[in-house]
Order: structure tokens, then sequence, then C-alpha cells
């Protein structure tokens, strides 16, 4: 099936693919005086006296905002931000359809962090928790960093964390076939934009103990005045014998390929000279870095892609859906490390010792067990950590 197409085509008989619906009746006088004035003027002055009203007699409690700027859209890159609204409007209907999340599409016509962070600041008061998308590095940093210290609402950068989150899920069953542990393997991160530092720095905090991140000019090096802030950072905690070299240099007697970078960029015989029993994440989207049948015959042991398209996808929206549902269950105040540690460990212990196979890594994207599982161990987790404003 020619996906593209056929999708460019379903989009146009869709004409959007999320709606609001009114969950109450206004069918009759008495309906509008409840729902609308001037019934409607009392929940609004509760809310006056004491904001925090506003998740108990509004639907704050359960909205969530899926905002981008269009300048990191898939593997698209700076399109726009009209450009970006089909991505955005697809994630708001896999939060509803699997997390029972409603979710909003917000397209910012600006590339001014200021700007963006401001705007997010202002409209804050209407939603329950935030989700940052497809805003390009090193910007988002900043943005994600100042918005956590400045609401106090959950907020998320997908592309950071979503993905760092099914990453780690994926390679910790993943090591279970190949017989290996995290803190004995050696990982290369080819992309050290977002998502690929965001991995990087989750793996560590995992018990990974050997990372190195590759880029366009070759390893990471701490030291190298050409990195940007957030890359400086990363290098100080990575590649610590100080490596040098290319993509395949960096690959020799690596156990584990993680790509968040660009299609076509790995070749075989940079998965030939990796450790036996290689794991190969190859998560360029639409195009993978490898072809996952060239990686297999150049002697990976598993593959995974960001593609539904072929054998354990690795796609963050294992993720967010049930992120953000036990977030909100629980009114957390922000989504932090033991939360989506939890969510890792939550969507790996979905596939059971009996069902974990080189080809079956992962729970399907659909598997709405998974996005339970995530909802459950994410409330938890936030409850036991203290973030959570109802159970405290």
């Amino acid at each position: 099936m020619d996906y593209r197409q056929l999708s460019l085509q379903k989009h146009a008989e869709w004409r959007g693919k999320i709606e609001t619906v009114a969950r109450v009746p206004v069918d009759s006088k008495d309906d509008l005086s409840l729902a609308y004035t001037p019934g409607v003027a009392e929940p609004c002055l509760a809310i006056q006296a004491d904001v925090n009203k506003s998740f108990d007699l509004t639907r704050r409690w359960n909205t969530v905002p899926v905002i981008t700027d269009g300048t990191a859209v898939l593997g698209l890159g700076d399109i726009g931000a009209e450009a970006g609204m089909p991505v955005m409007e697809g994630k708001c209907a896999l939060f509803k359809a699997f997390g029972n999340v409603d979710a909003f599409p917000i397209c910012i016509r600006s590339k001014d962090a200021e700007e963006i962070i401001k705007t997010i600041e202002l409209i804050a008061g209407s939603f329950g928790g935030i989700n940052l998308e497809d805003i390009s590095a090193p910007r988002c940093f900043e943005i994600e960093k100042r918005l956590k210290q400045d609401l106090d609402i959950p907020v998320f950068h997908d592309d950071q964390h979503g993905t760092a989150i099914v990453t780690a899920a994926a390679l910790i069953n993943a090591l279970k076939l190949a017989n290996k542990q995290l803190d004995q393997i050696k990982v290369v991160i080819n992309g050290p934009g977002s998502a690929g530092i965001a991995i990087a720095r989750f793996l560590l905090a995992f018990g990974v103990k050997d990372i190195s991140l590759c880029g366009i000019d070759g390893l990471l090096v701490e030291g190298d005045p050409s990195l940007n802030p957030a890359q400086r950072e990363i290098a100080k905690l990575t590649n610590l014998s100080r490596k040098r070299g290319s993509l395949k240099d960096g690959l020799a007697g690596a156990d584990v390929l993680i790509g968040v970078s660009v299609g076509n960029c790995v070749t075989k015989d940079m998965i030939r000279v990796m450790a036996d029993k290689a794991i190969v994440f190859v998560c360029a989207n639409p195009v993978p870095e490898i072809n996952p049948v060239d990686a297999l015959d150049a002697g990976a042991f598993i593959v995974g892609t960001g593609s539904s398209e072929y054998a354990n996808q690795i796609n963050n929206v294992l993720v967010f859906p049930g992120l953000f549902r036990g977030a909100l269950d629980v009114r957390a105040a922000t989504v932090n490390l033991q939360m989506m540690m939890a969510a890792s460990l939550g969507i790996a212990q979905c596939v059971s010792e009996d069902e974990l196979a080189t080809d079956y890594i992962l729970p399907k994207a659909w598997d709405k067990r998974a996005h339970e599982a995530v909802a459950k161990a994410v409330a938890q987790a936030a409850i036991d950590t203290g973030v959570s404003k109802l159970y405290r």
C-alpha cells in the first residue's frame, strides 16, 4: 500500500482528525440556564475564589495542548506551524483513543523561544498539562526547562522524553533476548539532537555506563567548541574514552546502535563491525537510517524502527497517552524522572517472557494494555515521589 498518497487522499476526505463534542444537553431553557447563563456565573465565581476549582468545575482536568512551532516535524524539518498541523491533529487523536485525554493542536507562528514560552504560559490556565512537540534543538531544551520551572502542571516534551522512554523499554526487552546487562553494554546514539540527548541521559539514569553520541561531524567529544550548549553538557557524561572518529569508528564493538537522525545514513559495513548479537534501533522517520532487512542481513540480532511498516515499532505513541492519563488522574505538578522510568518498565513488562521474541520486543501501539500499564505506573510514581496534588 502507498501510505503517503492514500494518507493525502484520506486527509482530504476527513478534513481534520478531531472535533469538539458537547458533553451536556442544550436543548431547552433549563439546559441553557444550567450550562450557560445565568447558572454558569456560580462556577465562575467559585473558580475566582479558588483557581484550583477550575480542575473540578471544568474540563481542564482532562485537557492537554499539543504545541509545536513547526521547526522539527517528523523527519521533514522546519516546515512551518501550519504544515505541522496534520501531525498535531494525529497526536490529539491518539491521546483520545489510547488515554481518553482531550487534546488540542496548537501551532505557534514563532521561532523565538521567549515568545513561545510566554504564549504557553498565558494559555496554561486552560489545561491540565502541556505536551511540547516537534520543536527543534537546542531551543526546545530551554523552552521545556523554563516552562517546568514556571508552571505547576506537567510539562512534557514528547520528542525528548517520550522517545527516551519507549527506547529504554525496547532496550530492556532486547537485552533479555541478547543475554546482556544494561551496565555492561556499549551504546552509540546517532543524532545528537533533542531525542538523542534525552535518550542518552535517560539510559545513564537506567545504569548504562558506556554511551557515545555521533553527529554530522563525527563522535561528540568534550571540549569541542563546535558543540551547542546541550551537546556540550551531554559530552561531559558520554564518550568517556574521548574517542574521535566517524560513526563507523564509534560502532566498532558496540552492542547497541540507536538512530534518531536521518534516513539511509547507516551502511551494512557499519553494522558488521558491531558486537555479537547487535541491537539496532533505527528510528528516523519516514525513512530509517538503514533498511531493517539490510541490517539483519549484515548481522544485526534485533532491529527496531519508528515505523509501523516493520516489526518492533519503537514509537512514543506507547508513552504519551498513558503518561498524561496517569499524571492527570493524580493531578501531578510535574513529570519527573521516576515517573518516566516507571513508564518504561510498564511498557516493557507488557510483553511476557513467553511472548518475547526478536521480532516482538514491544507491545503494539494499539495494545490498550500497554497504555493502561503506563497510566497506572506513572500515577503511582507521582504519588510515591510526592508530586501528586490529590494524594500526599
